[in-house]
């Protein structure tokens, strides 16, 4: 996965593309798609289809992507938003909105086109599909915009921030349908719970983060040996913040992306010892996550081409509308306010995994779970290359 990520990934860079767009097909060719398709054997025997293997390769690949995540996080400066606070405040209500109601229309409108499973909820099926095209992907956005050096970018800042409430607010939608799809559904209390369990921990995971980083740093570096012990230190913070958010029914990425957030604020830049985890999670374990996108769906089974253009383009015509549009509207230039639309496009393995707890759930079926994914892929691909079209005579950080 490593060599594929390795090989790809830097083709793709001498062609002037995002790295990351190089992972994902990487993803693709090593996955089912090719080399299960043209060498079966081969591939039953590189990823023998074992518990130990799936639950070893899931811990590591999740385990990278959380220390991607609190990169990523110490990335994003947030007092810098205090001037463009209105561009992202309505690129995020707008970049939920839009895509939620064309994902609701359509399955209304042709709820022939998803299947029998429509006629037994066809409401919750609707607001499930419209969470699912709603979302955004932090960890293939991050990557993309770190590519192309634009993280530090006012549009980067943009992008990351309203990824980031994009991702909390989807991500509860989906998670008050699955509270309704449980036995116990009856309880509504549930679902508002979590809504409120998401706030609170929104605001501690900040102010704790926040409180910790400088204090952190020199503490450490007085009572206890450096840098290992504050690695280890910032390793338990990232695990406890992750396993929060898990437990109040959010993706753990958002708690790893959220503490990286928290402990940027206060200190000038990013710590040397914060480069160290860098190095290590960009260059090592965040390509071998982004390589396991492509393994996780076959798109010769179960492919139906008029649900995979109808879902594709509903959820890119969406999202690059109502981000783009709610960026335009704030006052920016449209050539910067479409780079935000198409930036909040890439869905990436956020929505595979969404798209995999909806199949678990019984939500959906083989055929839609491979749209989603497919949507997924071309989303993720088509961001980085359309925003260096856009950018590419003003892409100098701010």
């Amino acid at each position: 996965m490593l060599t594929c990520a390795v090989l790809f990934g830097q083709a793709m860079r001498r062609l002037h593309q995002p790295v990351v767009l190089g992972e994902l097909i990487g993803g693709l060719v090593l996955g089912p798609t090719v080399l299960g398709a043209l060498f079966p054997h081969g591939y039953s025997w590189l990823f023998p289809p074992t518990e130990t293997l799936r639950l070893a390769q899931d811990s590591v690949i999740k385990l990278g992507m959380l220390f991607f995540m609190f990169v990523a996080g110490l990335e994003v400066n947030l007092s810098r938003l205090q001037q463009r606070a209105w561009s992202t405040i309505l690129t995020s209500i707008l970049g939920i909105a839009v895509p939620f109601g064309l994902g609701f229309g359509a399955v209304m409108l042709w709820p022939d086109l998803w299947g029998a499973l429509v006629e037994s909820n066809l409401t919750l099926f609707a607001m499930f599909i419209g969470a699912a095209l709603s979302i955004s992907a932090l960890p293939v956005i991050a990557r993309t915009l770190g590519d192309l050096g634009l993280l530090k970018h006012q549009l980067g800042i943009i992008v990351m921030a309203a990824a980031t409430i994009n991702d909390l607010i989807g991500w509860s939608l989906f998670s008050l349908i699955l509270v309704n799809l449980r036995p116990d559904h009856t309880e509504g209390g549930s679902a508002w719970l979590t809504l409120a369990s998401l706030i609170i921990f929104l605001g501690l995971t900040l102010a704790a983060g926040r409180w910790f980083g400088r204090r952190g740093i020199n503490w450490v570096q007085t009572h206890l040996s450096w840098p290992g012990s504050f690695i280890g230190i910032i390793a338990v913070i990232v695990l406890a913040a992750a396993a929060t958010a898990e437990a109040i029914g959010v993706h753990a990425f958002l708690g790893a992306f959220l503490v990286g957030v928290g402990m940027q604020q206060n200190v000038d830049k990013p710590h040397e010892v914060y480069r160290a985890i860098e190095q290590i999670a960009v260059n090592f374990l965040a390509p071998i996550y982004f390589v396991s996108i492509g393994l996780q769906a076959n798109f010769t089974v179960n492919f139906d081409w008029p649900l995979v253009l109808v879902v594709t383009s509903v959820a890119t015509i969406g999202k690059v509308v109502g981000a783009g549009g709610g960026a335009w509207l704030s006052g920016m230039p449209f050539r910067s306010a479409l780079a935000i639309g198409f930036g909040l496009n890439a869905r990436g393995a956020m929505e595979i995994i969404l798209a995999s707890v909806a199949l678990e759930y019984g939500l959906i079926d083989q055929r839609i779970f491979v749209a989603l994914v497919v949507m997924a892929l071309v989303t993720s691909m088509l961001s980085g290359p359309v925003i260096r079209w856009l950018f590419k005579k003003e892409r100098s950080p701010e």
